[in-house]
């Protein structure tokens, strides 16, 4: 018995795992912007209660890869111009912060597995698997996060983090892509915070420049 107050352990498991799965494929566009969810439906899908769908819907909803869409329920969200803006100036107050508080922070293991992540993209791009390839440049950013050691910083990064991951998504090559996370990463690794900071200062602005042309 639970005490009062705490949720299953496997509910917590499994609202996590039907949001990740339901996430994983708005990213890789099995669902485009403006389908609707109906909870009923998904949790006939997954053989579950409609408890942890609803929960795992809540979830989506506070990341802002769903919106409201009443009386229809809840839809993929659609990026306005605005919002992808916006977006990347969030991103550059708040990833710039990271990055500037993982070179001060980052052990040699944090440094490998960083590396190890950057050569399982590159595993994944030489093999033709581009979504494969999106997850890993996607772990690295929140590797980079989990390195700076700053939960304040980490629980405003939180709800940001699938439009984020929505937004990668959409840059053409993987290979430069691949190759700024390897110079994020080796500034990371000098331990300097003003050249790691720098470092993804460049880094964001270079793919915002791509962005006004995207078809949102």
């Amino acid at each position: 018995m639970t005490r009062a107050g705490q949720e299953p352990q496997r509910e917590r498991t499994l609202r996590e795992s039907i949001r990740d799965t339901l996430r994983t494929r708005v990213f890789e566009g099995h669902y485009p912007p403006g389908t609707r969810f109906v909870e009923r439906d998904l949790a006939s899908e997954f053989n579950v209660s409609r408890l942890p769908v609803r929960e795992a819907l809540r979830m989506l909803l506070q990341e802002g890869v769903l919106v409201e869409r009443a009386p229809r329920g809840l839809a993929v969200a659609v990026l306005s111009d605005k919002d992808v803006v916006d977006l990347f100036a969030v991103r550059l107050a708040l990833e710039v912060l990271a990055c500037r508080l993982a070179a001060q922070r980052a052990t040699p293991a944090d440094i490998a597995r960083l590396d190890f992540i950057l050569a399982k993209a590159s595993d994944a791009l030489a093999r033709g698997s581009l979504n494969e390839a999106h997850r890993a440049n996607n772990d690295f950013h929140d590797e980079v996060t989990r390195i700076a050691d700053n939960g304040f910083l980490r629980t405003a990064l939180e709800p940001l983090q699938g439009r984020m991951h929505w937004i990668f998504r959409h840059v053409k090559d993987l290979n430069e892509l691949i190759q700024e996370h390897r110079d994020l990463l080796a500034a990371i690794a000098s331990g300097d915070p003003d050249r790691a900071g720098e470092q993804s200062v460049s880094h964001i602005e270079k793919y915002r420049e791509q962005y006004p042309d995207v078809p949102w």
